[in-house]
């Protein structure tokens, strides 16, 4: 499982025409399942999302959590992530879960964060076509693995 996370002002994520998921100050996560990916795998995953250190202290560096500021976290299942791009002039899939266990995955990582945040937790529409927007802070981008 792998996220790719973006320091936001704000974001939102919408499903034909209508807003399923909107956060404010916070993080947005684009999420990936990979087949296999274990309960410890999730877990760490969501320890790594609410625990890593983006979000500026008072003098300004990178040493609080989203934990720490009870910032929104809108989690978003992107397949694509896991695109395997390595050759060629299209991507593959193969590094992607299946979709059954792609969801499952997707569903026990947001509800690991839902019970260890505080903040408000939303999520897009698995398997939906989405129209995703945001506004990058900083901007500041990661890619995170478990």
């Amino acid at each position: 499982m792998l996220a790719l996370i973006q320091r936001v002002t704000e974001a939102r994520v919408t499903v034909d025409g209508a807003t399923v998921g909107e956060i404010g100050p916070g993080l947005l996560a684009l999420v990936a399942a990979e087949p296999g990916d274990s309960e410890a795998q999730i877990v760490r995953l969501a320890e790594r999302l609410l625990g890593y250190r983006v979000f500026p202290d008072t003098a300004g560096r990178m040493n609080r959590s989203l934990t720490d500021t009870g910032g929104g976290l809108l989690l978003v299942s992107q397949f694509t992530l896991a695109a395997d791009t390595r050759s060629g002039m299209r991507p593959g899939f193969s590094t992607a879960a299946p979709p059954d266990e792609a969801e499952r995955s997707f569903n026990r990582l947001v509800a690991v964060c839902r019970q260890r945040h505080a903040g408000r937790v939303e999520t897009g529409r698995f398997g939906a076509h989405m129209q995703v927007s945001l506004v990058n802070d900083g901007p500041v981008t990661f890619l995170l693995r478990p």
